[in-house]
């Protein structure tokens, strides 16, 4: 399949700031328009690399938000998508044909959901829900009681609402009073404030412990000294490796026998993972399965190009790159606690180096930025191997999530 587009994604919050989905679009390279024909092609690549024969949808329990015009409501890659999980975003001016109407009530009938776009607020409430499932509304911080009062009429016709765009926690939580059911904007990149910290807490000190001695490669028996320091993290530990799938045909109850059987560079992943959600503070739902995806993304982005030893550091300057925010700690003093290799550190402190422009190119694919082709280009990356990891690293989220 020969691709010119890149795709870009945006994540859906509930009120509770957990991740319900992905919005995902394509960025035109040199930011012309995209073309109908382009958005067709969207649904077909999605189904081709988000369902499995065996596994069926990857995105486990997520929403998948897709922008459509009427075109798209008669594809056949439409009914290869979960119907239950898919939503079609489409202007309401493009739903003024009688038949593009009917096609769409036909969808909505077998379980697919149609979010609109530029519906007035005033009319929300009488007939669109019998076309729509959801109805996209632009926040603002005018008037707050009068968009209530027209929220709470909305609610009533059971139209879902998502609210977009939310640029901060603030407009988040004014957005959540409201009643609003899901949202859109940049909280995927900003820690929720919390009480200062003072430097790192025992559980992470002892992860970045475990993460130094694993890095030198220090004796097993070492490693577990250290690890039956925290309770907490043995459970964890072997609750991972018997849940994880490594075919040992048993429970594996010994701690040296499980850190034996993961292997190193298995464990020292794990233990990143683990290091970010070892603090409450600044701590997001979003802001971790962002980090997790950017690792992951950036690791696969790098795999075609760079010797095959490279794909961990690649994860772990994606995964340390929103560190800082998910400890709530200065990334001077991230850096401090751990000895990195020096390419790593220059991908982290300045997206330069080996690794820096992977980095760079994971990121420019959260934010919907124009700079994404440039980037790729750069790196010698097509439009499709782009895209087939950016899905690739979305499915592999929802499994550690799990």
């Amino acid at each position: 399949m020969h691709q010119t587009n890149f795709i870009v994604r945006e994540p859906l919050l509930d009120p509770q700031q957990r991740v319900v989905g992905y919005e995902l679009g394509w960025q035109q390279q040199y930011g012309l328009d995209v073309r109908s024909a382009d958005l067709e092609s969207l649904v077909g690549f999605v189904a081709d690399h988000l369902v499995d024969a065996e596994r069926g949808w990857l995105l486990r329990d997520k929403l998948l938000f897709l922008d459509a015009v009427p075109a798209m409501f008669s594809l056949d890659a439409l009914h290869a998508l979960p119907p239950e999980r898919t939503v079609l975003s489409v202007h309401l001016r493009d739903l003024v044909d009688v038949d593009a109407r009917a096609a769409a009530q036909a969808l909505r009938a077998g379980g697919v959901g149609i979010s609109l776009r530029g519906a007035d607020l005033k009319i929300l409430g009488r007939n669109l829900s019998v076309i729509a499932s959801w109805a996209e509304v632009r926040f603002n911080g005018e008037d707050v009681a009068a968009q209530a009062r027209t929220y709470a009429a909305v609610k009533q016709a059971s139209l879902r609402m998502v609210g977009r765009p939310v640029a901060s926690w603030s407009d988040f939580d004014a957005c959540a009073a409201l009643g609003l059911d899901a949202f859109v904007g940049k909280l995927h990149l900003t820690p929720r404030s919390g009480p200062p910290v003072k430097g790192m807490n025992p559980s992470q000190t002892i992860i970045l412990q475990l993460m130094q001695m694993v890095q030198n490669n220090e004796d097993v028996p070492k490693i577990e000294a250290v690890i039956k320091r925290d309770p907490a993290l043995i459970y964890k530990l072997l609750r991972f490796i018997n849940s994880a799938g490594f075919g040992a045909g048993r429970d594996i109850q010994s701690l040296r026998q499980a850190i034996a059987m993961l292997g190193y560079a298995p464990l020292y992943r794990w233990l990143v993972l683990l290091l970010a959600t070892a603090s409450a503070s600044g701590y997001s739902p979003v802001l971790m399965e962002t980090a997790v995806v950017r690792a992951r993304l950036c690791e696969l982005l790098g795999s075609a190009v760079l010797a095959p030893g490279e794909g961990e550091h690649l994860f772990v300057a994606g995964m340390f790159s929103l560190l800082d925010r998910l400890l709530g700690l200065p990334m001077k003093e991230v850096l401090d606690a751990i000895q990195l290799p020096e390419a790593v550190v220059q991908a982290l402190l300045a997206r330069e180096g080996v690794y820096g422009p992977y980095l760079a190119l994971a990121e420019a694919c959260e934010l919907n930025s124009t700079l994404v082709a440039s980037m790729a280009a750069a790196l010698g990356l097509k439009p499709l191997e782009v895209n087939k990891a950016h899905l690739s690293a979305l499915a592999w989220a929802q499994n550690v999530a799990a």
